[in-house]
């Protein structure tokens, strides 16, 4: 899976679309800044979101981080590899470490992330203040 494909929030998540399904994920610069990840509370399959509430948390030796959902929707799937292994968030952010998969509800808001280049603007931005 390229980042390349994939849309940004500003939270530093990413979703990637295979039809009406949105794959989540934290970005690289996400996992960087937390550290190593060492325990993950995925969302229950089933369980309705709205874009941008908070849906399940990352542990790391640093901080407890929510994860925000990048876009509506109804969680399908959790990554199951990451109860037994949550550092694969930080040693493959956009293949192995995603975290689950949502049927979009409106697939519309996905024009308000931000493009992988633009994204790299705006990470730019945040860490040239």
């Amino acid at each position: 899976m390229s980042k390349e494909n994939a849309r940004f929030s500003k939270d530093h998540e990413w979703l990637k679309t295979e039809g009406e399904t949105g794959i989540v994920g934290i970005s690289d610069y996400a996992q960087h800044e937390l550290g190593d990840v060492v325990y993950v509370e995925l969302p229950k399959v089933g369980a309705a979101y709205k874009k941008g509430d908070a849906c399940c948390n990352i542990e790391s030796v640093k901080a407890v981080s929510d994860v925000y959902a990048p876009a509506s929707g109804t969680v399908l799937e959790v990554n199951p590899q990451l109860s037994d292994h949550p550092e694969l968030i930080n040693q493959s952010p956009f293949e192995d470490g995603w975290l689950f998969k949502i049927k979009l509800a409106d697939p519309s808001e996905l024009a308000q992330l931000l493009t992988a280049a633009q994204y790299e603007e705006y990470l730019q931005g945040i860490s040239g203040e």
